[in-house]
Parts: C-alpha cells; sequence; structure tokens
C-alpha cells in the first residue's frame, strides 16, 4: 500500500520523499520507522515529533489505509 507523506515547518528541509510503500496493516510507527532509516536527521525529531492522518492527530499504533495523508509537524511554538 502507498501512503502519501507532508513535512510541515523546518521539517521540510530535511528532504523526504512525499510517498512511502508499506506493508498491509502498517502503523504510523512502522512508516516513521521506515522514514528514519531513509530521512537523515528526522529521528532527532521522534521525541517532539506530531503526527496527523487525514485531519485527525494520530498516536503511533494507528492502522494506516491506502491512500491515506499522513503528516508530520514539529511542535508549535507560539505566544
Amino acid at each position: 500500500m502507498r501512503v502519501q507523506i507532508q513535512y510541515f515547518s523546518r521539517l521540510r528541509d530535511l528532504g523526504g520523499s512525499d510517498t512511502a510503500d508499506l506493508a498491509p496493516e502498517s502503523t504510523v510507527r512502522d512508516l516513521l520507522d521506515q522514514l528514519y532509516r531513509t530521512v537523515p536527521g528526522l529521528q532527532d525529531w521522534d521525541k517532539y515529533l506530531l503526527v496527523a492522518v487525514g485531519l485527525e492527530y494520530a498516536d503511533r499504533n494507528r492502522i494506516l489505509g491506502d491512500g491515506e495523508t499522513v503528516s508530520l509537524m514539529p511542535p508549535v511554538q507560539g505566544g
């Protein structure tokens, strides 16, 4: 199955792929593990990374479906 990936803010500078091919029943965690192997520097954000699938935030155990969009975001700061 294939998912779309969107990188936001400073994560865009890492130059990651905008798609990933995954096995059926793969989770957000599986996707992140794959990206950490192929996108240098992304794993440095692991502790702070916000993940959304579609329009909703998702935890790392969420099972992904074919064609879904996964958004990866650094923490938001403001004041």
